[in-house]
């Protein structure tokens, strides 16, 4: 190869990209201590964050929380042996460690602040059933699309500790973040969105679940319907209607786009929303959502996806997630 060659642009100058600034580590001491307003015992970086001093591995941040049962503090010298770098403690301690107040309070802050760090796509996905599937599927996709620049919650960490746990654990560089959230009863998801603030919201299906709590398919459908209350300004939600049951989107708020999690799908005017079952366009009557009927036979999932069929104007279809799984 001739030395005129290697001097060519396209050789010598290194595409510029602004996440290059950002930290490889995912926390240091100085970074914790300004995120949630506590004191910083000692210089330290950590590479994950635990709860669970049963599941801190060599370099992990372990958070001592306090419950009604459990004090985390209890457990502190376990998560140093088995090789944290620091802990977030609300009393001094002889390990390194950020002193804050409330260290319940102190993983919201660390969960804000890495939302808050990220230029990421994120995700939020909820359900009666299949968000962890479906949380997997999108993962997997855009884990290889980015080059392993993608992180989502691990497990079924989709409740109040879950998902500013799951939050915390995401690296500055990341590209696209997928997040699960479930609930119990009503206004639990309005917390959880607003924690997560996804550019992108996909619920997989109302059923029964929880029913108890709620009283009837409707109000599952509202506490549902509450991630749609956490997205970012102009961003956009996909739903599997999968059955008849409405489904309420905020009471009368349309849709403005929809749009699949590794592309768009089409522009839609605002009195729509796409099904990601069957990819048809269902009109929203008085704030409700009514899946209107398939070739004349009632609108239903057929267990093992379809394809999307685009219409008139749209972009090309594209795969449906695969049926359901658990979670």
């Amino acid at each position: 190869m001739s030395a005129a060659i290697l001097r060519h642009p396209a050789y010598v100058e290194w595409p510029v990209d602004p996440r290059d600034r950002l930290p490889l580590t995912l926390w240091d001491a100085r970074s914790i201590a300004e995120a949630v307003g506590g004191t910083a015992s000692h210089d330290f970086q950590v590479a994950g964050v635990e709860m669970d001093s049963r599941d801190v591995v060599n370099g992990d941040l372990f958070i001592a929380l306090k419950g009604e049962a459990m004090d985390g503090h209890r457990f502190l010298d376990k998560a140093f042996a088995n090789g944290a770098a620091g802990a977030i403690v609300d009393r001094p301690v002889d390990w390194p460690h950020i002193l804050v107040d409330d260290t319940t309070r102190a993983l919201e802050a660390l969960a804000r602040a890495a939302r808050s760090r990220v230029e990421a796509t994120i995700i939020g996905v909820t359900g009666s059933v299949g968000k962890t599937g479906v949380k997997e599927a999108i993962f997997a996709s855009l884990e290889r699309a980015s080059r392993g620049a993608a992180h989502r919650s691990t497990r079924s960490y989709n409740n109040h500790v879950g998902v500013p746990l799951s939050l915390s654990r995401m690296p500055a560089r990341s590209r696209f973040g997928i997040f699960e959230m479930g609930m119990n009863h009503a206004g639990e998801i309005a917390g959880l969105t607003t924690q997560v603030r996804p550019h992108v919201a996909v619920i997989t299906t109302i059923a029964p679940a929880h029913i108890e709590n709620l009283g009837s398919m409707e109000a599952i459908a509202d506490a549902k319907a509450e991630i749609f209350a956490g997205l970012e300004p102009g961003d956009d939600h996909l739903f599997d209607a999968g059955g008849t049951q409405p489904f309420q989107l905020g009471r009368g708020q349309p849709c403005s786009l929809a749009k699949a999690a590794v592309g768009k799908v089409g522009r839609m005017s605002e009195d729509r929303a796409l099904c990601i079952v069957c990819g048809d366009w269902s009109e929203l009557h008085r704030g409700m959502l009514r899946m209107p009927p398939v070739g004349g036979v009632p609108h239903q999932s057929s267990g093992r996806g379809s394809k999307l069929r685009s219409r008139p104007g749209s972009s090309p279809r594209y795969p449906v997630p695969p049926a359901h799984g658990g979670g």
